[in-house]
């Protein structure tokens, strides 16, 4: 678990104009600017296609469907990463709340927050909240 003090130097470093320019404005707001979607209007909160979830702006790969679940509430949910280190933990005390940010470990973009503890029938009782439009779907063939 990161806190306010981290040192992690992403992969991919990008300026904030650059990140303008590749990402559309719904993109830019919640990848760089930690914003949220809308529950249940976001691409991917209820697929159930197979496949690798990547990073939308860099492309890294961080989620499976394998570890996707219906958490009912209205974004992506997933039990764990693909992988150790593909994502990144910190604090995030905004809007009143203690929570825990999860970001792309290769690009620091904001990708949702993490819930433990909440009951769910999954191998860790943990939710990857996750916004749709901050990941992108590769199905598998």
């Amino acid at each position: 678990m990161t806190t306010e003090h981290d040192t992690h130097r992403p992969e991919i470093e990008k300026s904030d104009e650059q990140w303008r320019q590749e990402l559309t404005p719904q993109e830019y707001q919640v990848l760089r600017q930690a914003g949220t979607e809308r529950p249940y209007t976001g691409e991917y909160y209820d697929a159930k296609t197979a496949g690798t979830y990547e990073c939308r702006a860099c492309g890294a790969e961080l989620f499976t469907s394998n570890e996707k679940f219906d958490s009912h509430c209205g974004w992506p949910s997933f039990w764990a990463p693909l992988a150790e280190g593909k994502v990144r933990y910190l604090h995030d005390r905004s809007l009143g709340m203690e929570r825990i940010e999860v970001r792309c470990s290769r690009c620091d973009s904001h990708l949702g927050h993490l819930f433990k503890g909440e009951g769910f029938d999954t191998p860790t009782d943990q939710r990857f909240c996750i916004n749709s439009i901050s990941m992108k779907l590769v199905p598998s063939e």
